[in-house]
């Protein structure tokens, strides 16, 4: 297995996102215990101009880690009850990210999150450094098909029909 490095996630999320598909989310609990999860699900966000985006709401402090390095871990509560995880991508100050939608065994963002033990204390981590988080690439070859992100009606047509969200056949 190989860990992802930098230039795996310091491009487009447009390229990263569906790259990630068939990869797999590692956690080390505290006690030691290794949990993994194939990727199966992945959805791009893409700067300002997306309205689906939280950049688009301007810059603020829920939307910092947007603007960070990639490979910086963007997690935070969404309906005031669930953790959802993402990856920043592209260059710094240019804020895009992927949200890791669902997992082969864990359909759903926040039972993605639920089941690795994901809260908010890894916003600002880096899958590239952490320990106790990051994502592996065990060579398995996956094929995908793309859909209409979830959940964004509010963005608007344009964006809520940008076929962004990347599936795992």
């Amino acid at each position: 297995m190989k860990r992802l490095d930098e230039a795996f996630f310091h491009r487009d999320c447009l390229e990263v996102a569906p790259d990630l598909v068939g990869k797999i989310l590692v956690r080390r609990l505290s006690d030691g215990t290794i949990l993994r999860e194939r990727i199966a699900e992945t959805e791009a966000y893409r700067g300002t101009e997306d309205l689906a985006c939280h950049a688009s709401k301007g810059r603020t402090p829920r939307t910092e880690m947007l603007y960070r390095e990639s490979g910086v871990i963007y997690v935070y509560l969404c309906y005031g009850m669930h953790y959802l995880m993402n990856v920043i991508t592209g260059e710094k100050e240019q804020p895009q990210g992927v949200l890791f939608r669902a997992g082969v065994e864990h359909d759903g963002p926040a039972k993605l999150t639920k089941y690795l033990q994901v809260d908010k204390q890894f916003n600002g981590e880096s899958f590239l450094h952490c320990e106790e988080l990051w994502v592996e690439d065990d060579g398995t070859p996956c094929s995908f098909h793309t859909d209409v992100r979830v959940g964004i009606d509010y963005a608007g047509e344009v964006w809520k029909n940008k076929p962004w969200r990347y599936i795992l056949d």
